[in-house]
């Protein structure tokens, strides 16, 4: 369907009085999160699936985005005057204005960041204001692991009723991934026997690329390219952040000398099953890269931002961290000699205690609050497809001229 008109004026539909279900995007993060959720309602007629995008700093990036999707997309301002049937969402911002059922998600891993803003302070995702946007109470909130009941019993009690341990789906899409590895790297174009190491940045000032100015001359000069293949993976809110064309002019050397910059909508959970190690931060990426067997050597661990109850703290104190005063190549060989997979193994069982069940336990919520009979099929959850080849991810943008 186009984007135009809307679909309260669509007077010529030929599927009519189906269950209708709104994807909230506030975000390019929040968006390919719950595009994976949509797979466990396709294929139903009943269901008629529409998107719209409320105002967002970070949401330069959506409109392209859901233009890719080829989904129907509602303005924000017409969202709010209508009635949907459920309605999905990663973040709160705003969604005490919809009229539906609504089922809030984690955008990331787990809960991993705390906030120290001084109107409110806590973890982030699980603070009351993330809960109960606006005051209002949603009709379910989905979390990834039982542990999450106990904080949500001390900080939040009246939604305890209302939250549902469903799991995690990019949990599930890895591990299901982690047989295709091979056929992964040789899409990549991995075939010289030279190692990939994907270096992963969350947001933020304390993220790698907070500080990528000191680490990027150690990429590009330190690590033998007959040895390395670096790919540079950059959270979509540093992107939309600072706009896709200075982050792409930042790192337009990398490009140049062959360093793959992997483009914020692209799907990174390919690249990640494929390497052969990890140099990242505290963000999402990294944890969840202790679903694979790469060894993952840490720019840096904020105290201060972990959550001291999350898997991710553990890690800040497992992995290795990098020196400055020490070659990167080297470092790296230490993090493989170091690497115990059994450690690693432990941290990742965290991120999740309702391994590979996430597809089932979603769509039994999901159709439960759309008051109807789920399909009489089980839920796939289907191995990552192939990416595209590193080098096309290599090359820098012409400038257009006028």
């Amino acid at each position: 369907m186009s984007t135009d008109p809307s679909v309260a004026e669509r007077e010529w539909l030929t599927l009519v009085e189906r269950k209708t279900v709104l994807v909230v995007v506030h975000t390019l993060a929040y968006g390919k999160r719950l595009v994976d959720i949509l797979s466990l309602l396709e294929a139903d007629f009943r269901v008629q699936v529409v998107f719209t995008a409320p105002p967002h700093v970070f949401g330069d990036e959506v409109p392209g985005f859901l233009r890719g999707l080829g989904g129907a997309v509602l303005p924000w301002d017409e969202a709010v005057r209508m009635t949907f049937d459920l309605a999905l969402a990663a973040g709160p911002r705003g969604m005490e204005r919809i009229s539906a059922p609504l089922i809030t998600l984690p955008h990331g891993a787990c809960y991993l960041k705390r906030l120290h803003t001084e109107r409110h302070p806590g973890v982030a995702g699980l603070r009351r204001e993330d809960l109960v946007p606006g005051g209002r109470l949603p009709a379910a909130v989905a979390v990834p692991h039982h542990a999450e009941l106990s904080v949500l019993e001390r900080f939040c009690p009246e939604v305890l009723p209302l939250t549902h341990v469903v799991g995690d789906p990019v949990h599930d899409r890895i591990v299901a991934s982690l047989p295709s590895r091979a056929a992964y790297r040789r899409a990549l174009g991995l075939t010289d026997g030279r190692k990939l190491v994907v270096v992963a940045s969350t947001w933020g000032t304390h993220s790698s690329f907070g500080r990528f100015e000191a680490l990027l001359p150690r990429l590009i000069a330190e690590l033998p390219a007959r040895r390395f293949r670096p790919v540079i993976l950059v959270h979509p809110n540093v992107w939309s952040g600072h706009g896709s064309w200075q982050v792409r002019a930042w790192l337009a050397r990398c490009a140049r000398l062959g360093i793959a910059v992997v483009p914020p909508e692209a799907d990174w959970r390919a690249v990640l099953v494929a390497a052969d190690l990890i140099l990242g931060d505290h963000g999402s990426v990294t944890l969840y890269g202790t679903l694979t067997e790469a060894p993952i050597l840490l720019t840096g661990s904020p105290e201060r931002e972990i959550n001291p109850d999350s898997p991710a703290a553990t890690l800040s104190v497992t992995a290795p961290a990098l020196s400055p005063t020490y070659a990167l190549a080297a470092q790296l060989d230490y993090a493989v000699a170091e690497y115990r997979r059994e450690e690693y193994a432990g941290i990742a069982a965290r991120i999740t205690s309702e391994p590979g069940r996430f597809n089932r336990n979603m769509r039994r919520l999901m159709y439960r609050l759309l008051g109807l009979g789920q399909p009489a099929h089980a839920p796939e959850t289907v191995p990552l497809p192939e990416p595209p080849a590193l080098d096309s991810w290599t090359q820098v943008r012409r400038e257009v001229v006028a």
